[in-house]
């Protein structure tokens, strides 16, 4: 179906490559190092096949995140992911060291709750998990989600699926 959308214009030749997941997580840290964004990956527990729709929104969770490291977090800044593997879900954790000081009186883009940090926290919510966006203790910011890996019924998904 997507192939021919795309042959009479009515999609872009995105729709013909298989959605994103966390097998191409290595090669977007690797471009944000070329970009100038240190990122750490640290992996604990023994990485799964997921569902995938776990697996794309852990990618975009995690994609969206270091998005708003490099917009909001100020030059020079650096980040880490965390994946935690266990039977059940999939837990995540993204951290910048970006700005120390306060925002002299304006309240924090990240504090906001733009649109990257509502559609982490949709995505999250419709596959049943938890989702916290908050300031670091220390400075910059910390994203966590924790995913089920599980089908859990959702009823705003009934009907939809």
């Amino acid at each position: 179906m997507r192939r021919v959308l795309a042959a009479v214009g009515e999609t872009t030749d995105d729709a013909l490559h298989p959605p994103p997941g966390l097998g191409q997580l290595r090669t977007l840290l690797t471009r944000l190092e070329q970009a100038g964004t240190p990122v750490r990956l640290h992996i604990e527990g023994e990485p799964a096949e997921l569902p995938a729709s776990v697996d794309l929104s852990a990618y975009r969770i995690i994609q969206e995140s270091l998005t708003n490291t490099i917009k909001h977090a100020g030059p020079g800044a650096g980040a880490e992911v965390v994946l935690a593997y266990a039977a059940n879900r999939l837990r995540i954790e993204i951290r910048d060291d970006g700005r120390r000081e306060p925002h002299r009186g304006r309240p924090s883009v990240y504090a906001s709750g733009g649109n990257g940090l509502r559609g982490m926290r949709e995505r999250t919510r419709l596959l049943g998990g938890r989702f916290s966006a908050v300031h670091g203790p220390d400075g910059g910011f910390v994203v966590r989600a924790a995913l089920p890996l599980h089908r859990t019924e959702h009823p705003d998904l009934e009907g939809h699926l």
